[in-house]
């Protein structure tokens, strides 16, 4: 007869410290059995992720192995529908518990719904936990008992619960006598076969050592000046742990007390740290959105933006995604994303806006873009920023206020080094006219190796023109609304 075990269902939380799930299996002081599932059966907008992400998770599954095998575990991984998938396993190890810790996204929440139901009919007790938010979705809630819109009074909100302690890995996990069959890692498939991704090993290192390495980081040398650097794509400036927390591999209060302590801050009443602290906490309400309003992975909360006169033009598309608008920002951000699978935020903003109301596209088209491109590519957040920059969300920037790509390079590169890094071609221009060479005349062009159209794009518009376009449409948009 088989010995009674439990089941931990890893998703995203890749992680053995502050893990709810891994916590509350200990409990029972039973042998623990670790999977993960590749759900080869929900169909869903986003329900796969991009090749940027899979590439992300391939390597972070193997180091979560590493780290259950430093504990005398392994991680047991499985393909299919995790339904019948937890079933199979629950009565081939005798199972009796499972837990796990929730995702946000709404395929998933239905999904698990549906797996917590058929478990629980097998005679199974089945929990799931908050691993992933400082806050669940639920109990964050408006004086009127609805969700929130605006940040500023749900950060307020968010801030009235202290960030409890994370609690350290365990340094054992009991194992069973008979471990159940397991895939290989590699049967997963989730490197690309073609070989686009050598400039992701240069610039990440998925997983829980690469993850704890950049938050030592980043909190011992870049928080204090966070609200000055944040903005500068020509600093390291940032974090750069959006990719670690979608998969877990660092829990929001990890990174809150790791920062804090750094500043020799309170975590409860943090100054220094507050700009940055801000940003988790936007985190959380990008996954209170998308729990409410589910329905704005695709249309956009904003009921009247779906009748916006949208251009889609295929061609200028393309060379948005190419890096080959002209615009040298937003090119040596989208160089950026395709050499390493992440962008600046600041420069996510402009390129973003630059598609939006300068080309006329569909946020829906960058959303789809980021999200095959983007290591950190997660539901919540890649919706908020679109949603955010379109105008069409919530308490989103105002369709009205129209980036300058010309503008927004020299105030935030100011000497041009992130454009020289991404765009080779434009390295001699001088520092007057790197975010604009169409000015540059010709003797300067010419000693620069630069060819306008030929060796570096015009610009695909005029901007001002564009402009005016932009809010003519937008004015389209409203009168259409008042018919």
């Amino acid at each position: 007869m088989t010995s009674p075990s439990v089941i931990v269902w890893f998703r995203q939380d890749l992680r053995l410290a502050d893990n709810p799930a891994v916590q509350a299996a200990l409990v029972h002081k039973l042998p623990i059995i670790p999977v993960f599932i590749e759900d080869t059966e929900t169909k869903a907008p986003y329900s796969n992720g991009g090749g940027a992400t899979r590439w992300w998770l391939h390597h972070s599954l193997a180091q979560l192995a590493k780290d259950l095998e430093a504990c005398g575990s392994r991680l047991i991984l499985k393909r299919g529908s995790p339904r019948k998938v937890l079933v199979d396993l629950a009565a081939e190890a005798g199972a009796q518990f499972l837990h796990w810790n929730r995702c946000y996204e709404p395929h998933v929440i239905s999904r698990d719904t549906e797996v917590k139901q058929s478990l629980v009919k097998q005679g199974l007790q089945v929990s799931s936990h908050n691993g992933s938010l400082l806050c669940e979705p639920w109990e964050i809630q408006t004086k009127t008992g609805g969700p929130y819109q605006v940040f500023t009074p749900f950060s307020r909100a968010v801030r009235e619960h202290p960030v409890p302690v994370p609690l350290p890995a365990p340094r054992k996990l009991p194992a069973p006598e008979e471990w159940p069959s397991s895939l290989k890692l590699e049967e997963f498939r989730l490197l690309p076969r073609i070989k686009w991704d050598a400039g992701f090993y240069e610039a990440w290192t998925p997983g829980t050592t690469g993850a704890q390495r950049e938050l030592k980081r980043f909190a011992k040398s870049a928080v204090r000046d966070y609200k000055i650097d944040r903005d500068r794509p020509d600093h390291h400036g940032t974090s750069r742990l959006s990719s670690c927390l979608h998969f877990g591999e660092l829990s929001p209060r990890q990174i809150w007390h790791e920062v804090c302590a750094a500043l020799g801050e309170d975590p409860e009443r943090p100054q220094v740290a507050e700009p940055y602290l801000r940003q988790l906490i936007w985190r959380d309400f990008g996954h209170h959105l998308l729990y409410h309003f589910p329905q704005t992975v695709t249309t956009p909360l904003r009921e009247d933006f779906a009748r916006f006169p949208w251009k889609n033009n295929s061609a200028n598309l393309r060379a948005w995604q190419r890096g080959l608008t002209g615009f040298p920002i937003v090119d040596a951000g989208m160089r950026e994303l395709w050499h390493t699978g992440w962008m600046h935020n600041r420069v996510r903003m402009i390129a973003a806006s630059f598609l939006i109301k300068d080309l006329l596209i569909p946020w829906q088209a960058g959303a789809d873009w980021f999200w095959d491109t983007l290591v950190d590519a997660d539901l919540a957040n890649n919706t908020l920023g679109w949603q955010w920059v379109a105008g069409c969300g919530a308490d989103a920037a105002p369709y009205f206020r129209i980036f300058n790509p010309v503008t927004q390079g020299t105030k935030f590169d100011p000497e041009g080094a992130y454009v020289r890094r991404w765009i080779p071609e434009l390295e001699q221009l001088p520092e007057k006219f790197i975010h604009a060479p169409w000015e540059a005349p010709a003797e300067i062009l010419k000693p620069a190796g630069i060819k306008l159209g030929s060796t570096y794009p015009r610009p695909l518009v005029d901007h001002n023109e564009a402009r005016k376009s932009a809010l003519e449409a937008l004015q389209s948009m409203k009168n259409k609304s008042a018919e």
